[in-house]
């Protein structure tokens, strides 16, 4: 027999769900309403590329002068505001996809016309649930599919592009330079009754050399043409949008290059360091060599002991990559980065792992005989990835001044 205290605990419970049940009920009838009242909702998703290409985006809608609110995860999470201005996203303990909940109520507060955000989701059932509950995109953006949290997206890069549909949008427009997984978009763009838009060659050899010698960092005109895209389709002419994204402050993660005066060592630092996957990892490497043939190159690869995978890509892929003899692992967990190498290969790999900005920096100078050296940081951003990042952007400023 239940006791009246059994009894009056069961109904406590009972109506606390109800309450539970009508309040989130009621958060998300008003949540949809907001939602709707943005004309465009641009969902960016994809491996690598993403907040860049949210900012493009957004820089280019706001040359078309249309009000755009832009929201960006990845390096840092920032809140863009109307007049390009932006505020990081605190966080109190681990990421939660309720945070796009609170942006788009923030962002309804002044009526924007336009909302470009970017996906916050790994897990492919959340992927799917940010897309058809949270966000309700006009135009999904897909920037690539490429090899990167296998361990919870893969195991396999099929799978890593099959977890990215899910935020295709319904009965929306589809806009991807993506090729090797194409079948799988289409396929979903069926299911939801979306329309998809390709970016091809053509659209990205339009780009002339000189219109991207504007922008203050080093972009990617796949990036540029994707983002040129999604404004046009929005309504915005090309050369309002160009001019806009000519304006568009780098993400954190951007690909940066600043040079210093060290002790007498010239050193240049090219930050790749959010470039995870191994691809753009090279795409990018590769990149920087061409800019800077003759002078001496040096790795630097931040490892995460939490990220061995990425790791494990890294030291595969670095067999490909151009004049990749010498390198420093630094962060934490290098020893699993520095076994992976391939024993074929003939490089100087330095462990670092308890190197902090100043030894890197001791290391480039007195062991590199070079006048002048390149140091490029790949593989993680976290940790040290900002602290130097920071250091070369501060350091470089002092320079010049």
């Amino acid at each position: 027999m239940f006791s009246e205290y059994s009894i009056n605990g069961y109904w406590f419970v009972l109506l606390l769900t109800a309450i539970i049940i009508f309040y989130l009920s009621f958060e998300m009838y008003y949540h949809i309403k907001r939602i709707k009242k943005i004309k465009y909702r641009i969902h960016v998703n994809g491996t690598r590329g993403k907040s860049s290409v949210a900012r493009l985006i957004a820089a280019g809608m706001r040359g078309g002068n249309v009000k755009t609110i832009c929201k960006t995860t990845g390096t840092m999470a920032r809140y863009i505001d109307l007049d390009g201005s932006e505020e990081p996203i605190i966080r109190i303990g681990r990421t939660n996809i309720i945070e796009q909940v609170k942006v788009i109520k923030k962002a309804s507060k002044v009526n924007p016309t336009a909302l470009v955000i970017e996906c916050m989701a790994v897990q492919p059932l959340l992927q799917s649930l940010c897309e058809l509950k949270l966000v309700r995109s006009t135009h999904g953006v897909l920037c690539n599919a490429r090899e990167d949290h296998l361990d919870v997206m893969g195991p396999t890069e099929r799978d890593v592009a099959l977890a990215l549909a899910g935020t295709m949008p319904v009965k929306g427009i589809f806009i991807t330079p993506e090729k090797k997984y194409l079948s799988i978009f289409k396929k979903a763009a069926k299911d939801r009754g979306s329309e998809i838009i390709t970016v091809d060659s053509a659209h990205i050899e339009s780009i002339s050399d000189a219109e991207m010698d504007n922008f203050s960092y080093l972009e990617y005109k796949e990036n540029v043409a994707l983002a040129l895209m999604v404004c046009s389709r929005c309504g915005v002419n090309r050369n309002d949008a160009l001019k806009g994204m000519w304006h568009a402050k780098p993400d954190p993660g951007a690909l940066i290059i600043k040079t210093i005066n060290y002790k007498g060592t010239k050193i240049t630092f090219a930050n790749g360091f959010a470039a995870n996957d191994p691809l753009s990892t090279g795409q990018l490497w590769n990149k920087v060599i061409e800019k800077f043939p003759t002078i001496k190159v040096i790795g630097l690869v931040n490892c995460r002991d939490d990220r061995g995978d990425r790791s494990l890509q890294m030291a595969q892929a670095i067999i490909d990559w151009q004049k990749n003899d010498t390198l420093i692992a630094i962060g934490s967990g290098t020893d699993y980065f520095l076994k992976s190498i391939p024993k074929t290969k003939k490089i100087n790999a330095v462990n670092g792992e308890n190197y902090n900005v100043t030894q890197v920096l001791e290391h480039l100078r007195l062991n590199i005989k070079d006048k002048h050296v390149l140091a490029i940081g790949v593989c993680n951003i976290a940790k040290i990835g900002f602290e130097l990042l920071n250091y070369f952007c501060a350091q470089e400023a002092v320079n010049n001044d």
